[in-house]
């Protein structure tokens, strides 16, 4: 199956999870299981804003940094512009926090409530130049599902 066909059955899938569910952690925690396990991700997870800083969420994968400052690294940053960063190439990203040196590319999607950003799901792979235009297109979509 390709990439755009796992994630048109992944979409309904995280709509239905999600849908009913009022508790955003619980909403985070599956959404960020059903990604990891149905892509293989080295990391799966979501960090949520807590003041100026965001604050390490559910996930899935080996141990995280816990705290990130707003405009640092890729996911302070794409908290920071409200944009979804795509990384290639982890190690050429100026700022880069490195939680582990295992991943070599990463995807930050921000998180809307209310059309401010509450949090950034993160997703890293341990191969280069695993994210494009079509994750950037469905995860945008999946995050949408969480409120």
């Amino acid at each position: 199956m390709d990439k755009e066909s796992k994630y048109q059955e992944l979409i309904e899938q995280a709509e239905a999870l999600v849908s009913g569910e009022t508790d955003e952690i619980a909403n985070m925690a599956n959404v960020a299981a059903l990604l990891h396990e149905s892509f293989g991700f080295w990391w799966t997870g979501f960090y949520r804003v807590a003041g100026d800083e965001l604050v390490l969420g559910p996930f899935q994968g080996p141990v995280a940094c816990t705290r990130i400052p707003f405009g640092r690294g890729v996911c302070g940053t794409a908290w920071e512009k409200d944009e979804t960063i795509i990384v290639p190439n982890v190690h050429e990203f100026i700022g880069h926090i490195a939680c582990s040196s295992a991943s070599k590319s990463e995807i930050v999607v921000p998180v809307h409530r209310n059309g401010e950003v509450t949090g950034v799901l993160d997703i890293d792979s341990a191969e280069y130049s695993t994210f494009d235009e079509t994750d950037r297109l469905y995860l945008e979509r999946v995050v949408s599902f969480l409120y």
